[in-house]
């Protein structure tokens, strides 16, 4: 090994950016290999991706746009031990367009093939849903492409930063408070090491970092303290979450809906407080960087004027990304000429009113705090602004 590649290698190691990548890294990994206590072992199943080679709709029942009855299905197992086998399965409709799914002869299917005790002989084969797998990776590939090649480097500590926010939730949060931990305090937890993990691996270990994370996470805690607070007030019982009810009778009646429901209002909003709070410190940041004597309270003002354009489009933002997703419910509403005060007090409705008016609160919070923090830490020795 050469002398110049071997102080290049030594210069990276010994630079704390490049070393907290790689902690992080070792930490997905490890993440990713750590079981949730809730993985259920199906020694007996087989899951396997398979085409519709014959469809038999005879047995369907339709009334009006509802379908119910059942769709005898010929599917060709294409993956695993059993491929190249024809098997016949059922499509049960239940009559409910959300969960029902249809099959045309040449879609895609995952499978499950039940064997015996002995793995020895198929006894059963049921179509689960329509294949998506081979999509969803090559988007999420798509996604990763694209984010590299317009960010380089910093997309792709961004990459990271993504997945570990997902094997955070997916391998600590989720099965913690399924045990029973509050959800509340552990999502503040949470929520406050994602803070740290994705503004350090972007920012790096600079006062641009710095900055960004106490400005965030002094917006995270004050969310979470109006969620709580207002969440009493506005009487939202957890079950208007979908599926919530569900949960409680799937083996876990211990665990609390409503504050579930109010760790997610200041999970969901958490995003968009960091995306705030980076923006006004990379702005002052750069203010510094060009005009290095500035006075404090110039560069406070600075992050004032650049907070108030940023929050003024993310507060709509949050608006129209919970709405999105009630988009159906408000049309039923309308289209039944259900009056304004009325939808105003379903809870489903109000469960959102809370969502996107708390989330607004930190965002429009989150923006002074981190202009304050900014203007003392960057104005604190204006000979070393980086």
């Amino acid at each position: 090994m050469s002398l110049k590649i071997k102080n290049n290698l030594n210069s990276f190691f010994h630079n704390r950016d490049a070393l907290f990548v790689i902690i992080v890294f070792i930490i997905i990994i490890a993440l990713f290999f750590t079981p949730t206590g809730f993985e259920k072992q199906y020694p007996n199943s087989i899951r396997v991706k398979a085409q519709i080679v014959n469809v038999d709709n005879a047995n369907i029942l339709q009334f009006g746009i509802i379908k119910t009855g059942e769709q005898k299905l010929e599917v060709l197992v294409k993956q695993g031990k059993y491929k190249g086998e024809t098997f016949q399965a059922v499509n049960h409709l239940i009559g409910k367009m959300e969960f029902d799914k249809i099959f045309q002869k040449g879609d895609n299917a995952l499978v499950t093939i039940d064997l015996n005790k002995q793995n020895s002989k198929v006894i059963d084969v049921n179509v689960i849903d329509h294949y998506r797998i081979n999509i969803e990776l090559f988007l999420l590939a798509l996604f990763i492409v694209f984010l590299i090649i317009f960010a380089g480097y910093t997309g792709a500590k961004a990459v990271l930063s993504f997945v570990f926010a997902g094997m955070l939730v997916l391998k600590v949060l989720f099965p913690l408070i399924l045990k029973g931990y509050n959800p509340i305090l552990l999502s503040l937890i949470a929520i406050s090491i994602l803070t740290f993990v994705i503004i350090f691996l972007i920012a790096g270990f600079t006062k641009k970092g710095l900055v960004a994370f106490l400005g965030a996470i002094t917006g995270v805690f004050i969310t979470c303290l109006l969620s709580v607070f207002f969440g009493k007030g506005f009487y939202i019982n957890g079950a208007v979450q979908p599926f919530s009810e569900t949960l409680l009778y799937s083996g876990f009646p211990h665990l609390d809906l409503t504050e579930i429901f109010l760790a997610g209002i200041f999970i969901s909003s958490s995003g968009a407080v960091m995306d705030i709070a980076m923006d006004i410190s990379a702005s002052q940041n750069e203010i510094v960087k060009k005009h290095s004597t500035i006075s404090r309270k110039d560069l406070i003002k600075s992050g004032f004027a650049v907070g108030k354009a940023v929050v003024g489009t993310m507060t709509t933002t949050l608006l129209l990304a919970y709405s999105g997703g009630f988009t159906a419910m408000l049309l039923v509403f309308m289209g039944q000429g259900t009056p304004t005060i009325n939808i105003l007090n379903i809870n489903y409705v109000s469960a959102e009113i809370l969502h996107t008016l708390v989330g607004s609160f930190g965002l429009i919070l989150v923006a002074p705090f981190t202009a304050i923090i900014g203007g003392l830490f960057y104005t604190k020795n204006n000979s070393s602004n980086n």
